[in-house]
């Protein structure tokens, strides 16, 4: 996920009009804001790094024709305004000359530092790599980002700061690449901006998407929210003073702002909600801001006091603040002549947080502020949970997916039995909530008491519930999980314990086949030795042996051909060697193979069946009933493997039963009943087919073998109302 090719696709036209040159925002503009908070040395070295970039992009120009320095010095720009540290300021003047010009790293470090080169090639995309396609490029560049973010949170402030001049200034682009890279700051850098706190950058970029992706619809929407102030004026001005006065009257020191909500904010409310912009109560709000958590309260009782107070619009974020650290008290009002009021409480210091987030640590950093700490320890976590997710993911895409997943929380509270606050998505189920509190737990959750009553896994969960999982050493994470859990930490472990186990299942089925391919091609028990196995995984490009036994467990090598690689590469003949034997014995199924042994649904074999497998690719075996009529003509299938049930089957097999029964109230539940008293379990039912007199039912039941299923059949058989059964 990179920025615009600054060349060939950046920026354009600053909000602000730059007409002349005096208008310009230049580096001596830069240092005089520098020197109100760095020391002279700390300016001196930005200005260097100022000339070092104008050297290095020389001749460069962007789209509208303006020299190319001209965005670096905006992107140091909104740096400064967030009171960043020197170094990000030099970065950020330098941030794009890895990528666009000759300039590499190893000389960044020697005349600016590792620090500054590690920043720099941190916010640098990926350009000597080819890649498959634009998707897969811009993911792995997404992914090299938040790792450096990882190792310095000021990567991602800088490409934050980056993205923000380059929205600024996209008016000269296509229509179509500015709708795409409107898109692209919606879905991945404001909920960034808004994971770290940062809610004016968050803000800014969301109203500067709408505008770019949805033109019209942002030129109505703003005309609207003028004329409504415009038309309100008084109104605003009349509850501004009220509030004021009954503040003074109480004798809280408090500043009172008035505020209009954000463009992006009302568009995303239409659309979630249906209704027009008419219909929409809080365009107007208020802010005020106080000294201290007890003065936000006493606030918020002279506000209900003042104006009566809309059911249900309270929320408290002092007291359970927002995972990136926001907090505030929100609370919406009747106003006078019925006009709705949003009233956001808060402190000076949360005020200041809010504006820059994780940034204010910078800033902040002398102490004063616990809650720019608590913002930096909850970045910090987030973090580390992004590096196992990548840890974890198969491929830049998938990873991306799973950040994106992260990024977009509609919290809800949950309490965990100690009494301890657990944030989770809107939607967020008992098994996320297992692996939020610990990746063991949720690999071996079986159920949860929610508010002491016992629920299932696919609950999903509510604000103030108590919760309670319940493991077992025994249990393992299931593939139907990944159809309701919503966490990205969720979703990536129970993907990586599934593909761990589906590879250890595949080496296992891999080795068995394998050696029984060599036993028949050399006439005995034969182990191929060392030499042998390097040889052949040399040759085969691959990791190792073991990756060479999964590949053919998951049925993309076939068996008899590693054999006779592996035979070929020995060290001394063997004059015992025998010609591959045809009548080799069938592989055992044992039923305990895992995932990479599967059972045709279209035939449904079970223990005691006569039966035939073929290899499906990245599957592995599906084993099928000899008589099945979806089997290719076995003589002439190249993925055909001759299998046969163990002496020990273990484990429950699907069956499927055809029941012709009489139209009788309450047939289907003695179906179900004698089912049931079989010690069998109905998987699915399906009525089929339907007539006057004779309804046609599907059953999938579960069976140990055949003679199992016999006597089920028997049994339904027995039944008055049952005309005809047969195996499906």
């Amino acid at each position: 996920m990179a920025s615009p090719d600054p060349v060939k696709t950046t920026s354009l036209i600053p909000e602000r009009s730059y007409d002349t040159d005096s208008d310009r925002y230049l580096i001596s503009d830069l240092c005089s804001e520098l020197e109100e908070y760095l020391e002279s040395s700390q300016v001196a070295e930005v200005y260097r790094a100022y000339l070092f970039g104008a050297q290095a992009h020389e001749g460069q120009k962007r789209v509208s024709g303006e020299p190319y320095i001209y965005h670096p010095i905006e992107v140091a720009r909104i740096m400064c305004e967030m009171r960043m540290d020197y170094k990000s300021i030099i970065a950020a003047l330098l941030h794009d000359v890895i990528e666009d010009t000759p300039t590499l790293k190893e000389q960044l470090a020697a005349d600016f530092g590792d620090e500054v080169a590690e920043l720099v090639d941190g916010v640098s995309k990926l350009t000597h790599l080819d890649f498959v396609s634009k998707a897969e490029e811009q993911a792995e560049n997404f992914r090299k980002m938040m790792l450096a973010m990882v190792k310095d949170i000021r990567v991602i402030i800088i490409k934050l700061a980056d993205r923000l001049h380059n929205m600024r200034t996209l008016d000269a682009m296509r229509p179509e690449k500015r709708r795409r890279i409107a898109h692209e700051t919606m879905d991945i850098y404001a909920p960034i901006a808004n994971r770290l706190g940062i809610y004016s950058m968050r803000h800014e970029l969301l109203d500067l998407s709408i505008k770019n992706a949805y033109p019209m619809r942002y030129r109505a929407l703003n005309n609207a929210c003028k004329k409504v102030v415009g038309h309100r004026k008084e109104v605003f001005n009349t509850i501004k003073s009220a509030i004021k006065e009954r503040l003074k009257a109480v004798d809280i020191e408090a500043r009172v702002k008035h505020r209009r909500k954000n463009i992006h904010s009302i568009y995303s409310k239409m659309r979630e909600k249906k209704v027009g912009f008419k219909e929409l109560t809080d365009v107007y709000g208020v802010r005020i801001l106080t000294n201290s958590v007890d003065d936000c309260y006493r606030v918020l009782g002279v506000m209900h006091n003042l104006y009566k107070p809309i059911p249900g619009k309270f929320k408290d974020y002092l007291a359970i603040p927002k995972a990136n650290g926001y907090q505030s008290l929100h609370t919406s009002l009747f106003g006078p002549h019925g006009v709705p009021i949003e009233v956001q409480i808060r402190t000076k210091a949360m005020e200041r947080f809010a504006n820059s987030g994780i940034a204010a640590h910078w800033l902040y950093k002398k102490g004063q502020e616990n809650s720019t700490e608590t913002a930096q320890t909850r970045a910090l976590e987030w973090l580390k949970g992004l590096l196992e997710m990548q840890q974890r993911a198969g491929s830049s895409l998938e990873f991306l997916e799973n950040v994106k997943v992260d990024l977009f929380p509609d919290e809800i509270y949950v309490f965990t039995p100690k009494g301890n606050i657990m944030k989770l998505p809107r939607g967020a189920t008992v098994v996320d909530f297992a692996y939020a509190v610990h990746t063991d737990i949720g690999n071996t959750c079986v159920a949860a008491r929610i508010d002491h009553r016992m629920s299932p896994l696919s609950t999903r969960l509510l604000n103030g519930q108590l919760i309670e999982i319940i493991t077992s050493k025994n249990s393992r994470p299931h593939p139907s999980w990944l159809h309701y859990v919503v966490t990205a930490k969720a979703r990536t472990n129970i993907r990586h314990f599934l593909k761990s186990l589906q590879q250890n299942e595949a080496v296992s089925l891999g080795q068995r086949l394998l050696q029984q391919s060599l036993n028949q091609l050399m006439g005995k028990e034969y182990q191929p030795d060392e030499h042998q196995m390097r040889q052949v995984v040399e040759e085969y490009h691959l990791k190792d042996y073991d990756q060479l036994l999964a590949e053919i467990g998951l049925g993309n090598r076939t068996a008899s051909l590693v054999a006779k690689a592996l035979v070929d590469h020995q060290e001394t003949v063997d004059e015992d060697v025998t010609q591959f034997d045809p009548s080799g014995k069938p592989l055992p199924i044992r039923g305990t193979e895992g995932m990479v042994v599967s059972y045709a649904k279209c035939c449904h074999p079970v223990p005691g069946d006569a039966i035939v497998a073929h290899f499906s690719q990245g599957r592995g075996l599906v084993v099928h009933r000899l008589n099945c009529k979806n089997l290719v003509d076995p003589q002439h299938d190249n993925r055909k493997q001759d299998v046969q049930w163990s002496e020990h089957v273990e484990g429950e097999f699907l069956a499927g039963l055809r029941i012709q029964v009489e139209n009788q109230r309450g047939a289907l539940a003695r179906l179900a009943a004698t089912i049931a008293d079989m010690s069998s379990n109905i998987e699915n039912v399906n009525q089929s087919e339907k007539d006057g007199l004779i309804s046609t039912t599907d059953f999938i039941v579960t069976v140990r073998d055949r003679i199992h299923l016999a006597r089920i059949i028997k049994k339904l058989r027995a039944l008055p109302v049952v005309n005809k059964i047969w195996r499906n």
